[in-house]
């Protein structure tokens, strides 16, 4: 996904980049951070590891989750997201629509509830942030808790030496201001596409939608087993689903593009029961 009016000099050649750096090739590559990965994408996380502070997090949300920054549908935000697409990017040819419902038809062929193939067609649609001026740091990349100590296996977790809170002497433990068992619902998690689409589809999908929505980039929670201290029962269930989830997102990217136009009808059917004609974003 590329900006045709983005910033030559952002570390990312394209919003998916960080994406691509670990499912490009095969599973058995899944998530290789090592000495192959392309300079931009280590300094992506420079900038997001030095960015993403509490009180960073928390002024996104003040100024995003009012929702009050336009009504639509869910079809016309899947439009919306398209105007990212700038088709001399040499690293994709699929159109966001084809990429979403790729997600959605892997999920949907494999016989799971509508609401599950649902949450696959829209779980990126928050990366209409980057439509919004916002920096790709504050877009994509991996997630994980603010306001405690910083995982070490968090990728290139050597960059948040550079963030404030790491030196914060009431940020810097296991808890920080949270208490054990507290429950991920309120912990504050990095700013991106994820946290900001969790809060604008919340009345509208189950629990276990949401949580593949808002913690499908967490992966030092559902793949690295950490912050399990912060975690409640709930949050152990929610991140079975999620786990199930996430090999449809990443490993149908190199499916055979899907035929928006033949699907359109079951989609916007599908959007219908689900969603009222337009939500606030």
């Amino acid at each position: 996904m590329s900006d045709p009016n983005r910033n030559p000099n952002a570390p990312l050649a394209d919003l998916d980049e960080w994406e691509l750096a670990h499912t490009a090739k095969s599973q058995a590559e899944f998530r290789n951070y090592g000495d192959g990965v392309p300079d931009r994408v280590r300094n992506f996380y420079r900038e997001n590891h030095r960015h993403q502070t509490l009180d960073f997090v928390r002024a996104k949300k003040a100024e995003y989750l009012p929702l009050k920054r336009r009504r639509m549908g869910i079809w016309a935000a899947m439009e919306f997201l398209n105007t990212l697409v700038d088709e001399s990017d040499p690293d994709t040819e699929l159109s966001q629509i084809q990429h979403l419902m790729q997600t959605s038809e892997a999920i949907r062929a494999d016989g799971h509830p509508r609401w599950f193939v649902l949450t696959g067609l829209v779980h990126d649609l928050g990366k209409i942030l980057c439509l919004w001026d916002e920096p790709q740091w504050a877009v994509v990349g991996d997630t994980f808790p603010v306001g405690c100590a910083f995982s070490e296996k968090i990728v290139f977790s050597e960059f948040f030496a550079e963030n404030p809170d790491h030196s914060n002497p009431a940020y810097s433990t296991p808890l920080g201001i949270y208490h054990e068992g507290i429950g991920l619902d309120r912990v504050d998690l990095s700013w991106g596409h994820d946290e900001y689409l969790y809060h604008v589809v919340k009345p509208y999908l189950p629990a276990e939608g949401l949580a593949m929505i808002r913690y499908h980039s967490c992966y030092p929670v559902h793949r690295e087993g950490e912050y399990g201290y912060l975690q409640n029962d709930h949050d152990r269930y929610l991140m079975d689903w999620v786990r199930k989830f996430n090999p449809y997102d990443l490993y149908s990217k190199g499916e055979a593009p899907p035929n928006v136009e033949a699907l359109a009808p079951y989609y916007r059917d599908l959007i219908a029961e689900f969603f009222p004609p337009e939500i606030d974003w």
